[in-house]
């Protein structure tokens, strides 16, 4: 009786439109940042690594390169600051988490690109 009370309250907070994207994957995403009382969006450009969670508290990590550095931050994919998650191109990975790619320096952080046949 309780999971489905919770399974209802959780049901309110879901997006109906989940952006469709893989691990592997390169992403722009789309933050909405408060400042004062302006709000404005940033955009956030990586790869996904990994994917974790489920309902309302599913997760994904982007993984980018800045000033020879990784940076990876982790965004809840039913938040009301995520405004959109635009992919850009999608990596070929046989892995269901690419925490690998912290130890891979330059030319060998790249995925190889996935093909996606497009139907008339």
């Amino acid at each position: 009786m309780s999971q489905q009370i919770l399974a209802l309250v959780e049901k309110s907070s879901l997006k109906s439109d989940v952006p469709q994207f893989e691990i592997g994957d390169t992403v722009d995403v789309h933050t909405k940042i408060l400042e004062g009382d302006k709000e404005r969006i940033q955009i956030f450009t990586g790869v996904v690594i990994a994917s974790s969670g489920s309902g309302s508290r599913e997760m994904f990590t982007v993984r980018r390169i800045v000033n020879n550095e990784g940076v990876e931050r982790k965004f809840p994919l039913h938040s009301p600051r995520i405004a959109k998650v635009e992919v850009k191109r999608s990596g070929v990975v046989r892995r269901a988490k690419l925490y690998f790619l912290r130890d891979r320096v330059g030319k060998a952080v790249r995925l190889k690109e996935r093909r996606r046949d497009i139907k008339k």
